[in-house]
């Protein structure tokens, strides 16, 4: 077990370990590839069955507030192929992906933007597949 202080699922862990290699191969995201596989490391790897309905895992969908402009907005984390900004569907790999991934309600998370830093607190987080017993 890694340990930090964002919680992930094995089965994220090991799929998003994949998407990290495979987006390498072709020498992309480079930064993009860096800021996740970070996250990974610092993360404590649990079960899905450890887990419990306040982390933000992939194909959660979470409600955050914008400390900064005081509006909420949902999102999805899901994967690259998956991302439909249209739709709030946000890929692991934008940076606010990566950002909320593996934190639980009420954490604050920061990160830096062209404008500076936002900052968002999680509000809510619903239908997490490994905790109704599914697969991300």
């Amino acid at each position: 077990m890694k340990t930090g202080n964002i919680v992930i699922t094995e089965n994220d862990y090991e799929r998003l370990l994949r998407l990290i290699n495979s987006r390498r191969q072709f020498g992309h995201e480079t930064e993009t590839l860096d800021a996740l596989e970070q996250e990974l490391e610092r993360a404590s790897i649990v079960s899905g069955s450890e887990l419990n309905d306040e982390v933000v895992t992939m194909n959660s969908h979470v409600r955050v507030k914008d400390l900064d402009r005081n509006d909420e907005v949902a999102y999805r984390i899901v994967f690259p192929a998956d991302a439909n900004a249209g739709k709030n569907r946000i890929s692991v790999l934008a940076p606010i992906g990566t950002a909320l991934l593996g934190y639980r309600i009420g954490d604050v998370v920061e990160w830096p933007v062209p404008s500076g830093t936002r900052r968002l607190r999680i509000v809510a987080v619903k239908r997490q597949p490994e905790v109704v017993g599914l697969a991300a």
